[in-house]
C-alpha cells in the first residue's frame, strides 16, 4: 500500500504517517504503526479494521462492563465497587501505563488518561483505551517532546499545559486525578466546594485529619484506613505541580499493590473475627443446653 513506506507525510498521534494507495488509485494516509506494536493485558486490544467502500473502522475487543466512570457514578447500576476492587482497577490501569512508558520501544505517552478511558471486562479487569492522542517520546539525552497541548480539562498536567513539553510525567498527573476520583467519587471541579478543584479540596481536608470527609460515602467506612491514607499519598504525589517530584509508574504500581495487601489483611482479619464470633455463639447455645453442676 505504501510501496515499502516510501514517502512520509508527517507525524501524527499514532506515529509516522505515510502516503499510500488503495486499489492502486485511491490516495490514502497510512498511520497504524503504534496501534500494531502495542500489546498488553491491561490495554484494550486492536482486533482488526474494516475498509469496505466508504466504511472505515477500527475494531477493538469488547469490554462488557463499560468504563470506570459509569460504575463510580452509579449509571451502570449494580453493586458499589468495593475498596479492594477499586484498588485492583487502579493497579490494572497503572500496569497498562507502566507498559506504555517502559515496555514500548520507543516509549509512549497516552495523553488522555481519565476514568472514561479505563474499561472493564467481564471479570472487572481494567484496560486502558483510546490511543487517539498517544505520542512516542524521545529516549536518550532528550527527555521531552514539544507538542500542541491535547487532553481532557481537569486531567491535564498544568506543567504540560504551560510549557507544551510532553513527558511520561504528564500521564502520571492524569493518573493521580483518576486515583483521587476512585478514592472520593467526587467531581474534579465543583464550584460549591470551599476549594473547587479536587486536588485543592483534598489538600484542605487532609490537613484537618478527617478521612471520612474525603472518602466515597458509598463505601460506608468499609476499608482499611492505612490503605486509604497510602492511596491518598500516592495520588497526591502524582499530582505534584512539579513533574520532577512525581513518581514513576513502576513505583506507583508497587505502592498500590501494598495498599491491596493491607486491605486484604483487614478483610481476612474481619472474616476471622466473624468466624470466631460465630463459633463462640454456637458454643454458647450448646453449653446452655447442658445441665449446670449443683
Amino acid at each position: 500500500m505504501t510501496n515499502n513506506l516510501e514517502r512520509a507525510l508527517g507525524e501524527g498521534g499514532f506515529g509516522v504517517v505515510y502516503h499510500g494507495f488503495v486499489n492502486g488509485t485511491q490516495q490514502v494516509a497510512v498511520k497504524v504503526e503504534l496501534l500494531m506494536r502495542v500489546h498488553h493485558i491491561n490495554l484494550v486490544s486492536l482486533v482488526g479494521y474494516c475498509d469496505e467502500g466508504e466504511h472505515l473502522a477500527l475494531i477493538y475487543e469488547y469490554m462488557p462492563n463499560g468504563d470506570l466512570k459509569q460504575h463510580l457514578s452509579g449509571k451502570r447500576g449494580g453493586c458499589i465497587l468495593s475498596w479492594e476492587t477499586r484498588l485492583k482497577i487502579a493497579v490494572d490501569a497503572a500496569l497498562g501505563l507502566e507498559y506504555l512508558h517502559t515496555g514500548c520501544k520507543p516509549p509512549m505517552v497516552h495523553r488522555d488518561i481519565k476514568t472514561t478511558n479505563i474499561l472493564l471486562d467481564q471479570k472487572f479487569q481494567a484496560k486502558l483505551a483510546d490511543f487517539g492522542l498517544s505520542r512516542s517520546f524521545p529516549i536518550g539525552n532528550e527527555t521531552y517532546v514539544s507538542t500542541v497541548v491535547a487532553g481532557t480539562p481537569g486531567y491535564l498536567d498544568p506543567e504540560y499545559y504551560q510549557t507544551n513539553w510532553l513527558t511520561e510525567k504528564s500521564d502520571i498527573y492524569s493518573f493521580g486525578i483518576v486515583l483521587l476520583e476512585i478514592i472520593t467519587n467526587r467531581p474534579i471541579i465543583q464550584q460549591s466546594r470551599e476549594k473547587p478543584h479536587l486536588v485543592e479540596w483534598i489538600s484542605l481536608e487532609i490537613t484537618k485529619g478527617d478521612l471520612r470527609s474525603v472518602m466515597d460515602p458509598n463505601l460506608h467506612e468499609n476499608y482499611d484506613i492505612g490503605s486509604v491514607w497510602k492511596a491518598i499519598e500516592i495520588a497526591m504525589s502524582c499530582v505534584s505541580l512539579s513533574s520532577t517530584r512525581r513518581p514513576s509508574m513502576s513505583r506507583v504500581v508497587n505502592e498500590l499493590k501494598e495498599c491491596i495487601i493491607s486491605e486484604k489483611s483487614r478483610i481476612g482479619e474481619t472474616r476471622d473475627m466473624e468466624s470466631k464470633s460465630s463459633l463462640d455463639f454456637s458454643m454458647d447455645i450448646y453449653t446452655e443446653g447442658i445441665p449446670k453442676a449443683r
